[in-house]
C-alpha cells in the first residue's frame, strides 16, 4: 500500500509499505479520507525538534472496516468508522472521569496524549490499524467528508463544551478565523447554543462562508474589529471568545474583547502570547476571565459531533485531493487556498 511518511525535517514522501498486521484487539481500516490540519504544517516545520520521523502522517481519518482482530466484537467488514484523534488508555483517573484528552498514561504534563499521525502511524495511507476502542461508527455519513470531524469537529466541540456556562441565551460568542476549525466551531455554536455569534476573519471568502453558516454578525479582522465587538456589547465584551488561529494579532484581539468572567479559548497553535500578572490591573484581561489552551477532545465530544453531522447540523467544507497529490494539498493549505478542510483520498 502507499502511505505519506514524514521522513525527515521539512520532508514528506509517498512510500510503498506493507499493509499493517492486526493484533487481537485491532481493526484494519481501509482509509476513505484523511484530513489535513495546520498542526501537520506545524510538525513539518519543526525541523530537527520533531521526535517521530518515519511515521505515516494524518490525525483525521475515516474509512471502512476491512478486518478485525480475534478479540474484537461489534464491528463488521464494511462498517463506516471515524478514528479518534486521542488514543487514551481508558483506565487512568483522567480517562475514567471522561477527560481522556488529558490521559495520564498515554500523555504527560509535558506531552500531548498519543495521537495518530503524531507518533503512531496515521491516516494518510490506504490502510491503518486502530484499536477497536478508538473507533466510532458513523452510519450513512460519507467517510471522506467525515474524516475531518475527528479533529476539526471534535476540537471545537471540546472547547465549546468547556465554556457552556458562558454560552447562555443572550450571550455573545466570537469565532476568530473561519477556517478548518472555525467553520466547524461556528456551526456547533449555532446548533447547540442560543448565543449571538460574531465571526471575524480577514478573508472575504471565509466571511461569506460564515454568513452562509448562520453567523449573526460578520466582521473583517482589522484595526477596528475590537472596537466593533465592544460596541456590539455596550462596551462589556464577549462572553466567550474562540481563537482558532492563535497568532499574535488574533491573541491580542481575543484579550481586547473578552468580558469579565468570560471564557477565553485558544485553539490554534499560532504561537501568539500575552503577559498575565496576578495583580489588580485589568489592562490585559478583565476580572475573572477563564483562559484555556485547548487540545483535541474526548470520546464524548466525538459522539456529539457525529450525532450533529447525522442530523444535518454539522457539515465539513471539504476540498478533495488524491493521496498522490499530498504535496499540492499541503502547499494549498499553507498558502491559505483551502476554504474549510483539505482531505486526501487514497
Amino acid at each position: 500500500m502507499q502511505a505519506v511518511k514524514l521522513v525527515g525535517p521539512h520532508t514528506m514522501e509517498l512510500q510503498d509499505v506493507a499493509v499493517p498486521e492486526l493484533g487481537p484487539d485491532d481493526v484494519l481500516v481501509k482509509v476513505a479520507g484523511a484530513g489535513l490540519c495546520h498542526s501537520d504544517l506545524h510538525v513539518l516545520h519543526m525541523g530537527e525538534e520533531w521526535p517521530f520521523f518515519g511515521g505515516t502522517v494524518g490525525h483525521e481519518g475515516a474509512g471502512w472496516v476491512e478486518s478485525t482482530g480475534s478479540d474484537v466484537d461489534g464491528f463488521e467488514k464494511g462498517d463506516a468508522v471515524l478514528v479518534s484523534v486521542v488514543w487514551a488508555c481508558g483506565h487512568c483517573r483522567a480517562c475514567v472521569e471522561g477527560r481522556d484528552n488529558a490521559c495520564e498514561v498515554n500523555g504527560s504534563r509535558a506531552m500531548f496524549p498519543t495521537t495518530p499521525g503524531l507518533g503512531p502511524d496515521g491516516a494518510m495511507a490506504e490502510y491503518m490499524v486502530v484499536k477497536a476502542r478508538h473507533l466510532d461508527k458513523i452510519g450513512d455519513l460519507d467517510p471522506v467528508a467525515a474524516a475531518p470531524l475527528a479533529d476539526a469537529g471534535v476540537t471545537p466541540m471540546h472547547a465549546i463544551n468547556s465554556a457552556r456556562d458562558r454560552l447562555t441565551p443572550g450571550s455573545t460568542a466570537v469565532v476568530i478565523a473561519v477556517g478548518g476549525l472555525g467553520h466547524m466551531g461556528l456551526q456547533i455554536l449555532k446548533a447547540t447554543t442560543g448565543a449571538r455569534i460574531v465571526a471575524i476573519d480577514n478573508d472575504e471568502t471565509k466571511l461569506e462562508l460564515a454568513r452562509e453558516l448562520g453567523a449573526d454578525v460578520v466582521l473583517k479582522s482589522d484595526s477596528e474589529a475590537a472596537q466593533k465587538v465592544l460596541d456590539l456589547t455596550n462596551g462589556y465584551g464577549a462572553d466567550a471568545v474562540f481563537d482558532f488561529v492563535g497568532v499574535q494579532p488574533t491573541v491580542t484581539l481575543a484579550t481586547q474583547i473578552i468580558a469579565p468572567e468570560g471564557a477565553l479559548r485558544f485553539v490554534g497553535l499560532g504561537g501568539g502570547s500575552f503577559t498575565y500578572a496576578s495583580d489588580s490591573s485589568t489592562e490585559t484581561l478583565p476580572w475573572g476571565v477563564n483562559v484555556q489552551r485547548s487540545y483535541g477532545g474526548t470520546r464524548a465530544d466525538q459522539l456529539q459531533v457525529i450525532a450533529l453531522a447525522q442530523q444535518g447540523k454539522l457539515e465539513v467544507e471539504v476540498k478533495r485531493y488524491p493521496l498522490a497529490d499530498f504535496q499540492q494539498a499541503f502547499d494549498d493549505l499553507e498558502a491559505g487556498k483551502v476554504t474549510g478542510r483539505a482531505v486526501l483520498v487514497p
